[in-house]
């Protein structure tokens, strides 16, 4: 399946769901989140989590392969008068020196990296004991709910897809830091209700890669038509998605 953030970066700019500030809030207990802390965020998209921390008075710098998505974040950092450096670059492959950064984050792209060479260069560009963060946000689909509902929508116009039934615990994450030698790792998880319009709701699965960033516009425009049905007939009025937040911390290995 070819995908192409790029194509969703309007759609993904305003119906991503933000992080809660529970998870910042959490990761403040680990020291992570700290004034004058420098971060790479990897994978940043639209910046919507480097702006968070950029908010807090990190040094912040974002990096992704869609440059359409750059455009999109340093537009908004613009209105909301932040600064932050954007690097059009894999994360497998970074144009930064050794021990450049205090912390690294990866938030909802974990998945579409080569973990073994990704953690290799994330180990190179962090300091000695900088700490690594993989954050996801994932709707849950829980049986005959509008999730489920829309996931085999989603698979009707893409039986390619691979997102679907997922649980947002990811236990392989700690297989893999551990493998590559991170140390002192600790996960957190908790739920949380997300309200939602129908206009919303379909704005966020566009922004997804099953959907508007793979999908042609007419399989595009169709499924999008369709969605907008099955919400008009199934579930009237607004709706209330159930998500899971799921983080790991871990910290840079020693050698």
């Amino acid at each position: 399946m070819n995908i192409n953030f790029g194509l969703t970066a309007d759609d993904y700019s305003k119906y991503r769901v933000q992080y809660p500030d529970k998870v910042f809030n959490k990761l403040q207990e680990f020291g992570l989140g700290e004034k004058g802390q420098s971060l790479l965020d990897i994978g940043t998209g639209t910046g919507f989590l480097g702006r968070k921390f950029a908010e807090k008075g990190l040094e912040v710098t974002g990096i992704d392969i869609a440059n359409e998505l750059l455009n999109v974040a340093r537009k908004l950092d613009k209105e909301q008068g932040l600064n932050i450096t954007y690097v059009s670059s894999k994360a497998e492959n970074m144009p930064f020196a050794k021990n450049s950064f205090d912390i690294v984050t990866a938030a909802q792209c974990w998945h579409w990296f080569n973990s073994v060479e990704v953690l290799h260069e994330i180990k190179r560009v962090l300091k000695k004991d900088g700490r690594l963060i993989i954050l996801h946000l994932d709707w849950l689909p829980i049986k005959d709910n509008v999730v489920s509902k829309t996931e085999e929508l989603i698979l009707r116009y893409n039986p390619n897809w691979a997102g679907d039934g997922g649980n947002g615990i990811y236990p392989d994450w700690l297989t893999q830091v551990s493998e590559a030698g991170y140390r002192n790792i600790e996960t957190f998880t908790f739920d949380l209700n997300v309200n939602f319009s129908h206009d919303a709701w379909r704005g966020r699965i566009r922004a997804s890669a099953g959907v508007g960033a793979s999908l042609t516009d007419e399989g595009l425009k169709n499924f999008d038509m369709d969605l907008k049905k099955l919400l008009n007939n199934e579930f009237p009025g607004d709706l209330i998605i159930p998500h899971r937040v799921f983080c790991l911390v871990c910290e840079r290995p020693n050698v």
